[in-house]
């Protein structure tokens, strides 16, 4: 299983990664990005994490 991270001091709250992976990523009520899930059958995390604007996601194997 991957571990998905999001530095949450320098994510903007784009929406990005939510709008690609709704099972993995939400936004809080602050605004930010956070993770729900570690996995997703049907998204390429890595290549999620590579269109963040902010390049505050990591995706480890």
């Amino acid at each position: 299983m991957a571990k998905v991270t999001i530095d949450e001091s320098a994510c903007v709250g784009c929406g990005l990664c939510v709008n690609a992976c709704s099972t993995v990523f939400e936004l809080s009520e602050d605004g930010v990005a956070k993770v729900k899930a570690h996995e997703c059958s049907d998204c390429d995390l890595k290549d999620i994490a590579s269109q963040c604007p902010v390049n505050c996601i990591t995706v480890e194997d």
